[in-house]
């Protein structure tokens, strides 16, 4: 027998867990998404570029934000330089091979990669002088690698630790810093 289940309940839970989490975000967040827009802005226009990586499905989302940078957002523009490192080839290899000092290295994770993932590819985008940019959301303890930031990098912690929440504050968080670049770039469409 099929055990009916009422859904609609449930659905609109994700809903309301979502804005829950969304709306209270918006003051912490901006600080740290303006100094991170900034930086892409700045290298961007010093003709660097921003190299996108992501560990696992976060991947997605790498290969989402230079796609939107190279593409565009809202507003029609040339192509910013972006690319996404191939998440089946060692990030930190493409980073030494592809990377250059005044690149920015935008690092996305979901679900908590692993420390060594993580330290890895920091050392490799520290090694060719690029900032980091990492969105992340809240994990049950401390990180190891958040040690290994510098001040010229940029934490954006989405604060949730529960996947589709994170997924979804993180995608928000690229809207925010695509909407602030193309704002520098061309100015306020409203």
């Amino acid at each position: 027998m099929i055990r009916r289940v009422m859904l609609e309940p449930r659905i609109q839970q994700q809903f309301f867990e979502s804005a829950d989490l969304l709306y209270p975000s918006a003051e912490p967040l901006s600080r740290p998404l303006s100094t991170a827009a900034q930086m892409l802005f700045e290298a961007i226009t010093a003709g660097g570029r921003v190299l996108c990586c992501g560990f696992g499905t976060a991947a997605l989302d790498a290969r989402y934000l230079a796609a939107l940078l190279v593409g565009r957002f809202e507003q029609e523009r040339p192509g910013l330089g972006a690319l996404t490192l191939d998440e089946l080839t060692d990030p930190a290899r493409q980073i030494q091979t592809l990377g250059h000092p005044g690149d920015v290295l935008v690092v996305f994770d979901v679900h908590g990669a692993p420390a060594e993932s993580w330290l890895a590819v920091l050392e490799a985008a520290h090694e060719q002088d690029m900032s980091v940019i990492a969105l992340t959301g809240s994990a049950p303890a401390e990180e190891p690698w958040r040690a290994r930031l510098l001040d010229t990098d940029v934490p954006l912690r989405f604060p949730s630790s529960r996947p589709a929440r994170v997924a979804e504050g993180l995608r928000l968080l690229t809207h925010c810093l695509c909407d602030a670049v193309d704002m520098q770039l061309l100015g306020s469409t409203e």
